[in-house]
């Protein structure tokens, strides 16, 4: 008899499934987060990503095109949210428009490399914003970060690789990360919150041709995405309709920015797995699709003991992607060198870091540099195609000199699941971003606060903490 009434529930169950959208399918799904005990090693990776999120928005935020947004935005009402690293008050979504656009700016944003998507920069920026005016606490702002990167992660992995042909997915996708985080927060209930996720559905924009030069748009739609999650949730908490089937319908998000989507993807395992636990913390401070190549050089280099001078010729076989976005030659920009196989590549054999500071105007005009681009040559290499997106490859060939040979194959990224970054790596990281904005002491007890972010009481309480550190770094 008990068996008989649990078949029938489940089957009951099945069938309501069924005849849910998708967007009701993920709204039940985040709302019920709230009250699921989440696994404390996946926890500790939303910490990690919220670490780093701090330090890309931290060194960011001093750049434009965050500053001029700032600038353009400022009002003198003030409001809930902060700016990084500033401390300058603004409404929820203004901060999260500029925050966002920070965090994108310095390329050290997270990775979700299945749905070639960096979450970070949209779901935590309208997070962050959403939890300092409600004044959430550490824990709360983790459980909504969860949220964000599970239903935009597994969105992103859906439409996907089909959507990256035209579309920045951190820019389109982002939004449903940034309604969903913002809406938790908000504690919407599932009607809400499936509404929340229609409604940002028209807002949903972002072409990939904003990476063709080194204009701001690129930063400036993923800061639009985590604003208009905030808009989305805080719209639907005052009662704000969507349309049910936005996603799926027949003019929907699937069919007009996508080709042949199966939604029943997009659910697998997902009452089993969390897709934060798969995160990839970049190790260098540029394109994701040079990182394999960057690790392979480095490793030939290294472990062989060259020298510049050694160095006849740098071959790189990479997947599509990687070569469109990254084939320029001859760099002209900071932001053009970031997207550079050649300059990132010359950069790994002349084993230089590969942080910000390499990617200046002085090092872009160094002789040395230049004349190590100039070895490095790159094309197509199908067995590397044939596993993206699931796997960023690269397979590097060098020749020295005097007619020695050898060769790399780099199955992923340093950083990625399968080599990732030790938390002690993380916080060297985040030092490395942070400290030149707001002091090396600063930088250490930030990343302490950050690294024990479920147990502060009101997020609020870390804008202070930036801002005094940013000034103390002023004085000196």
């Amino acid at each position: 008899m008990v068996n008989s009434y649990v078949t029938s529930g489940e089957v009951r169950a099945e069938a309501e499934q069924m005849q849910q959208t998708i967007a009701e399918r993920f709204a039940t799904y985040t709302v019920g987060l709230a009250s699921t005990d989440i696994p404390s090693t996946t926890r500790h990776n939303a910490a990690r990503c919220i670490l780093d999120w701090y330090a890309g928005t931290i060194s960011g935020g001093v750049l434009a095109p965050a500053t001029l947004l700032a600038k353009a935005l400022a009002t003198p009402a003030g409001g809930m949210a902060s700016l990084l690293p500033s401390g300058q008050m603004l409404d929820a979504r203004t901060a999260a428009l500029i925050n966002g656009a920070a965090s994108h700016t310095v390329e050290v944003d997270d990775i979700y490399s299945p749905g070639l998507y960096h979450p970070g920069s949209p779901v935590i920026s309208a997070a962050v914003a959403m939890a300092e005016a409600v004044e959430a606490s550490g824990e709360e702002l983790v459980t909504a970060v969860i949220a964000g990167y599970e239903v935009s992660n597994r969105i992103a992995r859906t439409v996907n690789p089909a959507h990256y042909t035209y579309w920045h997915t951190t820019a389109t996708v982002g939004h449903f990360g940034a309604v969903v985080a913002a809406g938790m927060l908000l504690k919407l209930n599932a009607t809400q919150m499936a509404h929340g996720l229609t409604s940002v559905t028209s807002f949903a924009a972002g072409l990939r041709h904003a990476f063709a030069s080194d204009a701001m748009g690129k930063a400036f739609h993923v800061g639009r995405a985590a604003e208009a999650g905030v808009l989305g949730a805080q719209a639907a908490k005052h009662g704000v309709t969507g349309v049910p089937d936005m996603l799926e319908g027949e003019r929907g998000f699937d069919k007009a920015m996508s080709r042949e989507v199966n939604w029943d993807c997009a659910f697998e395992d997902i009452h089993d797995t969390y897709t934060i636990d798969l995160t990839t913390q970049k190790a260098h401070a540029c394109c994701g699709h040079t990182f394999a190549a960057i690790d392979a050089t480095q490793s030939i280099v290294r472990e062989q003991g060259l020298a510049p001078d050694d160095i006849k010729s740098i071959t790189v076989g990479t997947y599509r992607a990687g070569v469109e976005i990254c084939a320029n030659k001859d760099p002209k920009t900071p932001y053009e060198a970031k997207f550079s196989l050649p300059y990132t590549v010359a950069l790994a054999a002349l084993d230089k870091r590969t942080g910000p500071a390499s990617f200046s105007e002085n090092w872009l005009n160094d002789d040395q540099q230049r004349a190590m681009m100039a070895k490095v040559d790159y094309f197509l290499d199908e067995r590397c195609e044939a596993v993206f997106p699931r796997l960023r490859s690269a397979y590097v060939d060098l020749e020295t000199v005097d007619g020695r040979s050898f060769s790399q194959h780099q199955p992923s990224r340093r950083g990625d699941p399968a080599d990732p970054l030790s938390d002690d790596m993380l916080s060297e990281k985040f030092a490395g971003l942070v400290e030149p904005v707001i002091g090396r002491d600063g930088a250490q007890s930030l990343c302490d606060v950050l690294w024990s972010i479920a147990s502060v009481d009101n997020v609020a309480k870390l804008k202070e903490h930036v801002s005094a550190n940013l000034a103390a770094q002023a004085a000196e």
